[in-house]
């Protein structure tokens, strides 16, 4: 699961990078391939819903050529300050024992008065105490570093206060 998280963290901060302007983020589909690139596909459809249906629907079924998988979909998740925006993100490792992960991560979308920011990554069906949290979310913060155009953007917003 460790590179899946790492191609999590690649492609939300992706994600963070289109929302950052203001943008609502087209849900996307990233993988890895066997060889070790990723791919990518824009998921247009005439309803952001519908493509976050197309993605979920990829991820369950997979690609043959596909060792990992990452949906990255603008959403909302629910707050002790209540409803926030956020890249919600599902990740997937194919093979014979699938693993999976969900995260969102929550941002003050750039037409608020204080601007942009991103907030800390909430990590979904994941034990603190399990001993391989903490290696994926490193994994997950390097995959993010890697995209550096993103990571730059992700870092000089960075709001940790929620």
């Amino acid at each position: 699961m460790i590179e899946t998280a790492r191609l999590a963290g690649f492609f939300t901060a992706h994600g963070i990078w289109c929302v950052s302007e203001g943008e609502t983020l087209i849900p996307l589909i990233g993988y890895e391939h066997p060889d070790g690139e990723y791919g990518m596909d824009r998921l247009v459809f005439d309803d952001l819903s519908e493509g976050a249906r197309a993605g979920q629907d990829a991820l369950a079924d997979g690609d043959p050529s596909w060792v990992s998988a990452v949906l990255v979909a603008d959403g909302y998740i629910h707050l002790d300050q209540g409803k926030t925006d956020a890249l919600l993100v599902e990740a997937v490792r194919y093979g014979p024992y699938r693993q999976s992960m969900r995260l969102a991560v929550p941002y003050r979308p750039a037409d608020t008065p204080r601007g942009f920011a991103v907030h800390r990554p909430k990590f979904m069906d994941a034990e603190c105490g399990d001993p391989q949290f903490n290696a994926m979310a490193e994994a997950f913060f390097v995959g993010a570093a890697s995209h550096t155009e993103a990571h730059a953007v992700w870092d000089a917003h960075l709001d940790e206060s929620v």
